[in-house]
């Protein structure tokens, strides 16, 4: 720009030098005269038009010039602070990175300590299952000495040659000896089999344990579908759509005109959507929140499975503590309890109960029992002051000194360990001969008794209205 404003300002001289000629000193004034002839001079206001237009020419590119530099520096300033946001993107990137590596390194890890814990849990069950083995060698030869036992006492091991009832008492007197030898061993061995089942049972709790860090580590390093609705929402197909304004149970569903039992989608008071199973039935719709019938799906989960819930809807399932309670904390709901036996004898009963939130771990609150006595006696009765819920890593039982949960089976309203589990292990058709496993299966105490291993259950909640529709 200065080199063309130079530029211009010699064409101006240029222009003024030839407007205004001079003469050369010493010159003739003929010759003068001569040369004035050919010499035109410019008119005064051409060379001001002229001039003034130059000048308006210069201004303006002065101006351009300035504003140029205003845009340079505008883009400039833009430029540095594009190179911060890059260098500072860059530097997330990185440490995205390095915790990236950091998630995996950490799920490598404890995906060998799950590794090393279930060597260790497989060697310990075949410790065990070698006690077992020598436990039912010992029942053997206890059984065998038993017969001996019978058999000298009638006299049929005496010699002629000695008398009998010498005989018979120095056998006896070995025998004894040697039964209390083995009593000894025997004890020795139940007290190795109890403390190799509390290894396994430690060892179990630390796997899983294990197994929800490594599935919390995936999940913060794998992003979740938007569609998962929670863990007993999986292998669930809806069988109708739900109405446009969402049901809060399944008896609302039913008095909207459903009557097909199956899978709906509702929406309790002040909470999310979920998915349910919905009894049918002629007088109202339940709401399934518990199902056993084959075995398929393991009870035996910790508290944080039994608050959430897990299964399949549409085989066995646990509905999850949470979401019972969101659905019956807005009234009175009735239990209802459907139990059947090997001999395809049922039962069943009915409760008008509630259930307390988070806070009170869950609390179960009979209010009134149903109109089959010999059943509500083994739930009832313990749950009219409220009974917490309690799992194999929250203790939550009346039993001070034993973890019920641990000593039986799966997660549950327990009481004293004895009255009922409908959460226990599930056993088929004939029941473990072992009497401490038989306790660990599904039972009501009061119906099939204790160490009956029930073939199905469900537990089904509706408004207490139900009964009166």
């Amino acid at each position: 720009m200065r080199t063309s404003l130079a530029t211009l300002t010699l064409c101006f001289v240029v222009l003024m030098a030839t407007g205004f000629p001079f003469e050369k000193k010493g010159a003739s004034p003929s010759a003068g005269a001569a040369k004035e002839k050919r010499v035109q001079y410019a008119a005064w206001d051409d060379v001001n038009v002229i001039a003034h237009g130059l000048l308006q020419l210069g201004q303006g590119l002065k101006e351009h010039v300035d504003k140029t530099k205003v845009q340079m520096r505008d883009i400039f300033s833009k430029l540095k602070v594009l190179n911060h946001t890059v260098t500072e993107l860059g530097r997330e990137s990185q440490r995205l990175r390095v915790d990236g590596e950091a998630l995996k390194a950490r799920a490598q890890g404890l995906e060998d300590r799950e590794g090393h814990l279930l060597n260790v849990t497989a060697e310990l069950r075949e410790k065990a299952e070698e006690m077992q083995q020598e436990k039912r060698t010992m029942s053997e030869r206890m059984i065998r000495l038993e017969e001996k036992v019978d058999s000298m006492l009638q006299g049929n091991t005496a010699l002629p040659d000695m008398n009998p009832g010498a005989k018979n008492n120095s056998d006896a007197s070995n025998i004894q000896l040697m039964l209390e030898a083995q009593s000894r061993r025997i004890d020795d061995l139940m007290e190795r089999i109890r403390l190799q089942q509390e290894k396994l049972d430690k060892q179990n709790v630390r796997i899983r344990t294990l197994q929800s860090q490594i599935q919390h580590s995936r999940q913060m390093s794998t992003p979740q579908s938007s569609s998962t609705q929670g863990p007993v929402q999986r292998g669930v197909t809806e069988q109708r759509d739900s109405p446009v304004e969402m049901a809060a149970d399944c008896h609302e569903l039913f008095l909207r005109g459903e009557t097909t039992s199956g899978v709906y989608n509702i929406q309790p008071v002040n909470s999310e959507p979920f998915n349910v199973f919905c009894e049918m039935t002629a007088d109202g719709g339940w709401t399934v929140i518990q199902r056993r019938q084959d075995g398929t799906v393991d009870f035996d989960q910790l508290w944080e499975a039994y608050e959430k819930g897990f299964g399949n809807l549409n085989g066995e399932f646990w509905l999850g503590l949470e979401n019972i309670h969101t659905i019956a904390k807005e009234g009175d709901y009735i239990l209802n309890i459907k139990l059947s036996d090997w001999g395809d004898d049922s039962a069943s009963v009915r409760f008008v109960f509630q259930l307390g939130g988070k806070d009170t771990k869950y609390s179960l609150f009979i209010q009134e029992s149903g109109t089959f006595g010999t059943l509500e006696s083994s739930l009832g009765t313990d749950a009219i002051p409220g009974l917490p819920f309690s799992t194999l890593d929250q203790d939550n039982d009346r039993k001070v000194d034993t973890n019920c949960a641990r000593h039986l089976s799966g997660g549950w309203w327990f009481s004293n360990c004895g009255r009922s589990n409908l959460n226990g292990r599930y056993y088929q058709s004939p029941p473990p001969k072992q009497r401490h496993q038989r306790k660990q299966g599904i039972f009501w105490k009061t119906w099939r008794g204790r160490y009956y291993p029930l073939k199905s259950s469900m537990m089904m909640i509706a408004p207490a209205a139900i009964s009166q529709s």
